[in-house]
């Protein structure tokens, strides 16, 4: 079918007829019978706005509030007219003749004295107008004006979660959907405040109108005199008025409710009352109310029943609060003082994350636990990353560290640490904070990057997001840190139990393929081996199926260990280099000068590895003429990739490794066929383009201290 002749849901025809039948009330004559249920319906609708704003949990819970209270203005606006044709038209038979509504409004609710209903009607136009309206529109702008100018902080904050591994993609984006409905909110809020403010200047103006031209058609056209007609109409005119300021008044408090409203767990009433109850309040409350009750020319009789009930109030609330938290307590078995288990002196867990007792608090079941959460996300993009799961971690305290400290320990050996502070947020000067900002806190640096920051106070959070500061709490700091670690040590994680997971998975669809490699010719130790070296050389191993395809053909060739990684390698080169270069752009290559790679390949060599030994003059030569290219090389150009012969490569990936990390090094069996090349610079040779480069010369005499290869 068409989508011009589809045929729309209902629901999505209401609000279209509503807008029309909003102008047709506008404009079509309506009896009074139909003016009267529009005006009931008008009240009823202005309490549900009232009673939804009030019962929301957080602002965004009734973020269409600011479209329908543009709805809400109009329909009373479209009544004001359409009671306005009727007490013009009609106002001269009676004031029953308007409706009953109007009537009712006139003559119960002020007695019957229009003056008396001109009067409560101003007051309710000066409290809706000046108080409510005015303090609920100077909200709604600055709340629009913080949280636009907080903007870019939280959008750097999500990012920076989402790259600790802390939020997934769906989470992130989730969070980014979150943030530009809040932003559109206070935005959309800022201007709806101004419905408010001209619908109460409205209803001011309608009233005029009303009993102006009401007391001129009564005497010129039906032949009123003064009195009556004045008495007739300006009672429906106020009459009118008043029906239309209630329900103006109740949307007014609606929206100054959601504009100064602050995001809790529970609703309004809820968060108010958990906030009343604290016994310190009530007391002042109840010897305030006794002595003002103690002066002779007070109603004793109003003051002391009221300081009697807030001092049973307090005594109420005292006695609560004096009461200790229910605990409930399981039955414990009875512990052999003399059994010893092997979990006593041993720990089980690669990796463990050990705490001062100030930082305990980070793991309390009551306060949420959000270092443990933080972990999980770390140990979820770990997972990711590398290809298998990495092993659970260990959070545990230690009393022989300072109380402020951590430190991440893999097999036994510690890997980093630093000093947080669990009780205040971390502001990290990543570059753009602004100049002079007044920020003041305890200066550090962010442990993970070496970035300047400073531990500040909770509440200074929106102050240092709106002067460009990267804000994260102590948890956060902690798992970022041990991201950057564990990222830098993939073969430390994986153990044959990860493998044999990792084997039985792609077993479950591709069991011929796992038959041709395990348990034979390789066995679990061996494939082990060779997933660490690859997780050593950068390989991730997210994608196994190329990768033990590829361990199936070379394990034809030959079983040793060495000769399989450089058949690997040279098969899985287009992997290799795709995470540096696309396929259809130049490679930047780096070439060493023949005569320098033979010298090496030629060379002494290692008795244990047979890798040929780099001298150290020689390293040092290499490293600084590679970190010189890079350096040399435009911001955003890419890395470079050193080519060199395959008896070569394992020993400059090495030594690049520690002085040129972002030089990837490439056997040429390594390079696929159909990959462009730039060949950039050559190292140890006497060309052109080297001088052309800027490039240092090694000076032969002088003498360095190098590093073995």
């Amino acid at each position: 079918m068409s989508p011009l002749l589809r045929i729309p849901h209902p629901s999505a025809l209401a609000l279209p007829g509503g807008i029309l039948a909003l102008i047709g009330l506008m404009i079509v004559p309506v009896p009074a019978v139909l003016l009267d249920v529009s005006f009931v319906l008008n009240i009823a609708l202005s309490v549900a706005i009232l009673m939804a704003a009030l019962n929301a949990i957080k602002p965004l819970d009734f973020s269409s509030f600011p479209t329908v209270l543009l709805f809400a203005t109009l329909l009373r606006l479209a009544l004001n007219v359409a009671s306005t044709r009727v007490v013009l038209v009609h106002g001269h038979e009676g004031e029953a003749a308007a409706g009953k509504v109007i009537q009712a409004f006139g003559a119960f609710l002020v007695g019957g004295n229009f003056a008396v209903g001109l009067f409560v009607f101003l007051i309710l136009i000066i409290i809706n107008l000046v108080v409510v309206t005015k303090g609920a529109g100077r909200v709604s702008e600055v709340s629009a004006r913080f949280t636009l100018d907080a903007l870019p902080g939280k959008q750097m904050a999500i990012d920076a979660d989402l790259a600790a591994g802390l939020l997934t993609a769906e989470e992130a984006k989730e969070r980014r959907r979150e943030v530009a409905t809040e932003a559109d909110f206070y935005g959309s809020m800022d201007g709806a405040s101004k419905f408010v403010k001209g619908d109460a200047i409205a209803a001011l103006l309608i009233l005029g109108v009303n009993i102006i031209a009401g007391f001129c058609l009564g005497m010129i056209s039906y032949g009123l005199s003064a009195g009556d007609a004045a008495e007739v109409y300006i009672t429906l005119a106020v009459g009118d008025a008043l029906v239309a300021q209630v329900p103006s008044l109740l949307l007014s408090i609606a929206a100054a409710v959601i504009v100064t409203r602050v995001s809790d767990s529970q609703d309004l009433a809820g968060q108010i009352g958990r906030q009343f109850i604290n016994p310190s309040t009530w007391l002042p409350v109840a010897i305030i109310m006794a002595a003002m009750g103690a002066i002779p020319a007070m109603p004793q009789s109003i003051f002391l029943p009221a300081s009697a009930l807030a001092l049973w109030a307090w005594h109420k609330l005292r006695k609560r609060a004096a009461l200790p938290p229910e605990v409930v307590e399981e039955p414990t078995k009875p512990v052999d003082p003399a059994r010893i288990t092997l979990g006593d002196v041993s720990d089980h867990t690669l990796v463990t994350i050990e705490l001062g007792y100030g930082l305990v608090q980070l793991v309390d079941d009551r306060r949420g636990s959000p270092l443990v959460a933080r972990i999980t996300g770390v140990r979820k993009q770990l997972s990711q990353a590398f290809g298998f799961v990495v092993p659970q971690f260990r959070v545990r305290d230690a009393l022989e560290m300072p109380p402020h400290d951590y430190r991440i320990v893999l097999g036994g050996v510690v890997l980093g640490g630093a000093s947080v502070r669990a009780d205040k947020i971390l502001a990290i000067d990543a570059g753009e904070a602004r100049a002079g900002h007044g920020l003041t806190g305890e200066e550090t640096q962010d442990p993970s990057f070496g970035c300047p920051a400073l531990w500040i106070d909770t509440g200074a959070r929106d102050h240092a997001i709106a002067e460009g500061f990267l804000t994260v709490d102590a948890s956060t700091v902690i798992a970022t840190h041990l991201n950057q670690i564990l990222a830098q040590c993939p073969q430390d994680l994986l153990g044959p139990d990860e493998v044999q997971a990792l084997i039985d998975a792609v077993k479950e669809h591709s069991a011929g393929l796992v038959e041709t490699i395990y348990p034979q010719p390789l066995t679990l130790a061996a494939v082990t081996r060779l997933l660490r070296t690859l997780l050593q050389d950068g390989i991730s191993i997210a994608h196994p199926l190329p990768i033990l395809t590829s361990i199936s053909r070379a394990v034809q060739q030959t079983q040793e260990h060495d000769v399989l990684v450089e058949l690997l390698r040279a098969d899985l080169g287009a992997l290799i280099v795709g995470q540096i270069c696309p396929p259809d752009k130049c490679l930047p290559v780096i070439t060493l000068d023949a005569a320098l790679e033979n010298a090496i390949v030629q060379g002494l060599h290692d008795p244990m590895t047979g890798q040929p030994v780099i001298e150290p003059d020689l390293s040092r030569m290499i490293g600084d003429q590679v970190n010189a290219l890079q350096e040399g090389r435009e911001p955003g150009a890419g890395a470079m990739a050193l080519v060199v012969q395959p008896k070569a490569r394992r020993a400059l990936a090495a030594l690049l490794k520690m002085r040129a990390s972002s030089c990837l090094v490439l056997s040429i069996a390594e390079l696929p066929a159909s990959q462009p090349i730039d060949v950039i610079a050559v190292i140890g040779g006497e060309q052109p383009e080297q001088e052309a480069l800027g490039l240092p010369q090694p000076d032969m005499t002088e003498t360095y201290e190098g590093i073995p290869a």
